[in-house]
């Protein structure tokens, strides 16, 4: 499945380059209507990010998370500044199918797991973000010396099956994706889904993330490029259901 990719920084939609919060452009000033547009194209996934919420480390943008979910149709997933039960309860019963917990589960592993024991391997998705194979926090801001590797490691035993692994050094550069990184993963997990997101390009990068075992692929920029249609998203969707 591919998982269109709304950022939301301000209250808009937005694109950063390589994670840098003064590296912005404006993709919408509208996300709701945004949302509206990708499933009317028979799209029913949707990846959220409140930007604001991952670098303020709480929501920040929960009007606008609450007005896409009562509009849009499908399973729709959300990160940023998600640090407690409260707040993936709250997010649970507004319709998000599911919650990505990304600098929590490096620096709070006891609520991680808490998490994912309390509610479920399907609704608790562990978001691994980093450059050079290490593991970066707080919206990107901080980059630790704990490898993908051992926090995947970590979290699987915990029961965690969905990762969403982003190389941030390739993320809104339209580079192409780190394909050997995400092939090295899923060969090393193979009881684990591995979902690419960072630098995918074109439809050639999906195909080829396909052949490398990657079955779950976020995109955002290219969309916004128009260097992958809405149109191709929903044939690749309709033929991986």
């Amino acid at each position: 499945m591919i998982f269109p990719a709304i950022d939301i920084q301000g209250g808009q939609s937005v694109r950063l380059y390589q994670g840098q919060f003064n590296q912005e452009t404006l993709v919408s000033s509208n996300p709701i209507k945004q949302a509206k547009k990708i499933n009317a194209k028979q799209i029913k996934c949707l990846h959220l990010v409140d930007l604001d919420g991952a670098k303020a480390g709480s929501p920040q943008n929960f009007a606008i998370v609450k007005s896409i979910c009562q509009t849009f149709k499908g399973l729709v997933e959300i990160g940023g500044g998600i640090r407690s039960v409260k707040t993936i309860e709250r997010y649970l019963q507004l319709g998000i199918s599911r919650v990505i917990l990304g600098s929590a589960a490096l620096k709070n592993p006891v609520f991680t797991k808490q998490a994912i024991k309390q509610f479920g391997s399907a609704k608790v998705v562990i978001g691994v973000d980093g450059r050079d194979g290490k593991v970066a926090t707080e919206g990107w801001l901080d980059q630790s010396e704990i490898t993908m590797v051992t926090l995947i490691t970590e979290m699987i035993k915990a029961g965690a099956q969905n990762f969403i692994v982003t190389d941030v050094s390739r993320d809104g550069t339209m580079v192409g994706p780190n394909i050997k990184l995400l092939q090295g993963l899923q060969q090393e997990f193979p009881q684990a889904n591995i979902i690419a997101s960072g630098g995918v390009r074109n439809f050639t990068d999906i195909k080829k993330l396909q052949i490398a075992g990657i079955k779950d692929i976020v995109v955002g920029k290219a969309l916004y490029e128009g260097t992958i249609t809405l149109k191709e998203v929903s044939e690749v969707n309709a033929y991986a259901c």
